[in-house]
C-alpha cells in the first residue's frame, strides 16, 4: 500500500528531527565518555570511616581492654594478720601483747606463664573481632557508595528518557496541529524505564559477619529495569498519541522523585557511617570506574582461608582454650606459702625479778591440699568440649567462606558476560539509529521508529549499568572476604 504524507507535516517533521540530532548524539556519547571518577575519593571516605566510625572506635577500645588483662596476671596479694590481746597472755617467755603474721602464696610452677598466655590469646580474639567488624564496616561503606552511584546513572538515563520523551510530545502536537497521524506500519512503542529499575532499598539487611552474602540475593536482580512495553498502532489519533507520550511522562517524573528519595536516604546511611551530619555532602564521580580483579580465582580461596579474621580468631580461641586446659591441672596441684610470725613479749616480774622479755620471730611454710579432684576434673572435661566446639565452628566458617567466595566470583564472572553482551547490542542499535536516520532523511522510515530505536539504546544502557553495579557489589564482597586489613 502506497503511504501518503502531508507535505508540511513531511517537512516540519524533518525540522523537528534536526532539533533532536544534538540531543540523540548527546545520549550516544554519554555512555562513550571516557572513564573520570577518582579511585582515591572512595578509599579516603574508606579511611574515615575507619577513624570516626563510633562502633568500630568502641570495638577497638575493647580489644585494648582485653590486652590489660595480660599485666592483670601476678602473684596473690600477701596476706598480713595482726592480733592484739585484750587482756596480755602471761606466758614462760614473757608476757605477750599481740601476735603478727605475714604470709605469701606461691601457684605451682608455670601458673602465671600459662595465665600470661591465656589472656594474650583472649585479646588476640578481641583484635580479630576488630578486624572482621573493620571489614564488614568497609564492605556496607562500599555497598552504599556503589548504591549511590547506581541511583545516579539511574537518575541521569531518566532524565535523559525523560527529555527525549518532551521533544517527541513537542513532535506529535506538531503532526496533530497539522491533521496527520503517524504513517508507520504498527510497531511497538517502548515504554520508558520503569520503576522496578530503582535501587534497592536503603532497609535492606547488612552483609552477613562472615563478610559478604552467601546468596545470588547479592546481585542486583531486584533493581533489572525491565520495561514494560505498550502497543501504540499507527492509525491511533494524533491526540491519543500525545496523551500516551504526557502518561509516561509523569511516570518518568514520579520515578525521578522516587529515586531522589532513595538517594537521600542511603546519604543519611552513608553519612552515619562515617559519624558524620546526616546532611554533609558527598561527592560522586561522573561515571564508574572500571573493576579489576587483583589475584586469580583460587588465589582468592587461599588467601582468605589463610588469613580471613574469623579463622584466625577461632585459632585464637583455640589456643587460649588449650592455655586453659593447662590452668585446670595446674589448678590439681598444691599450692606453696611461705611467712614469718612475730610476737613481741614483755618481761614479766617473778619474785621481784624480771623474767623473759625476748620477742619470737617464727619462720612459717604452708601447703594446699587440693582434695575435691571431682572441680578439677570438670574443669578439664568443659576445656576439652569447648574446644571442640571452636573447632566444629572454624570448619563451618570455612564453609561458609568458601560458599561466599564462590557466589562473589559466579556473580562477578555474570556481571563480566552481561557487560560483554550489553555492549555489543549497545554497538549494534546504534548501527541501527545511524542507518534508520538515513532512510529517516530520504523519508524510507517513520520518525516513530526510529525514536523506539533510540528507547531500546536506553534499555540496554540501563542494564549495562546495572551489571556494572553487580561487578562492583561482587568485587567489593570479595574485597571484605579476603581483607586483612592493618590495626591502625
Amino acid at each position: 500500500m502506497c503511504r501518503v504524507t502531508h507535505p508540511l507535516t513531511n517537512m516540519k517533521t524533518k525540522n523537528q528531527f534536526t532539533l533532536l540530532l544534538p540531543f540523540l548524539g548527546m545520549l550516544v556519547g554519554l555512555w562513550l565518555t571516557p572513564n573520570l571518577a577518582d579511585a582515591q575519593s572512595l578509599e579516603e571516605y574508606l579511611q574515615e570511616a575507619t577513624k570516626t566510625n563510633p562502633g568500630l572506635k568502641a570495638s577497638y577500645e575493647r580489644y585494648q581492654a582485653a590486652t590489660e588483662r595480660v599485666n592483670q596476671v601476678s602473684l596473690p596479694d600477701p596476706e598480713f594478720q595482726v592480733g592484739v590481746f585484750l587482756r596480755p597472755m602471761e606466758r614462760f617467755m614473757g608476757i605477750q601483747t599481740a601476735d603478727t603474721r605475714l604470709m605469701q602464696e606461691f601457684p605451682w610452677f608455670g601458673m602465671l606463664r600459662t595465665q600470661k598466655e591465656e589472656a594474650y590469646q583472649m585479646a588476640q580474639v578481641a583484635y580479630f573481632e576488630y578486624l572482621e567488624e573493620k571489614n564488614q564496616l568497609l564492605l556496607q561503606l562500599r555497598s552504599t557508595w556503589h548504591e549511590l552511584m547506581l541511583l545516579q546513572g539511574q537518575n541521569q538515563l531518566t532524565q535523559a528518557n525523560l527529555e527525549y520523551l518532551k521533544k517527541y510530545e513537542d513532535l506529535a502536537l506538531l503532526q496533530y496541529s497539522a491533521g496527520s497521524s503517524p504513517t508507520s506500519t504498527p510497531t511497538p512503542f517502548l515504554n520508558p524505564i520503569s520503576n522496578q529499575a530503582t535501587a534497592r532499598e536503603t532497609g535492606g539487611s547488612q552483609m552477613s559477619q562472615m563478610g559478604g552474602s552467601n546468596s545470588a540475593s547479592s546481585s542486583p536482580t531486584t533493581m533489572s529495569a525491565s520495561m514494560p512495553r505498550t502497543t501504540m498502532n499507527a492509525g491511533i489519533s494524533g491526540m491519543s498519541t500525545v496523551l500516551q507520550i504526557r502518561l509516561q511522562i509523569k511516570e518518568l517524573e514520579a520515578r525521578l522523585q522516587q529515586l531522589q528519595a532513595n538517594s537521600e536516604l542511603l546519604r543519611i546511611q552513608f553519612n552515619q557511617v562515617l559519624g558524620r551530619p546526616m546532611t554533609a555532602a558527598i561527592q560522586l564521580p561522573e561515571t564508574w570506574e572500571q573493576p579489576n580483579l587483583l589475584l586469580e580465582k583460587q588465589e582468592y580461596l587461599d588467601k582468605i582461608l589463610q588469613n580471613h579474621p574469623m579463622l584466625s580468631m577461632y585459632a585464637s580461641e583455640n589456643l587460649a582454650l588449650a592455655q586453659q586446659g593447662k590452668m585446670a591441672k595446674l589448678e590439681g596441684k598444691p599450692m606453696l606459702g611461705a611467712g614469718v610470725n612475730y610476737m613481741p613479749f614483755t618481761p614479766r616480774i617473778e619474785n621481784g625479778m624480771s623474767m623473759g622479755g625476748d620477742d619470737m620471730v617464727m619462720p612459717m611454710v604452708s601447703l594446699s591440699l587440693p582434695i575435691y579432684r571431682k572441680k578439677i576434673a570438670a574443669k578439664i572435661k568443659e576445656v576439652e568440649l569447648l574446644q571442640g566446639a571452636t573447632t566444629l565452628k572454624q570448619q563451618e566458617t570455612e564453609n561458609d567462606l568458601s560458599l561466599s567466595w564462590a557466589a562473589a566470583f559466579r556473580d562477578w564472572e555474570d556481571s563480566k558476560r552481561q557487560l560483554a553482551l550489553y555492549s555489543e547490542q549497545v554497538a549494534l542499535i546504534q548501527q541501527q539509529i545511524q542507518l534508520l536516520e538515513t532512510s529517516f532523511t530520504t523519508g524510507a522510515v517513520s520518525l516513530l521508529e526510529l525514536l523506539q530505536t533510540q528507547q531500546l539504546l536506553l534499555e540496554y544502557q540501563e542494564k549495562q549499568l546495572l551489571a556494572q553495579y553487580q561487578g562492583h557489589q561482587s568485587l567489593a564482597r570479595l574485597e571484605a572476604l579476603f581483607s586483612t586489613t592493618p590495626l591502625n
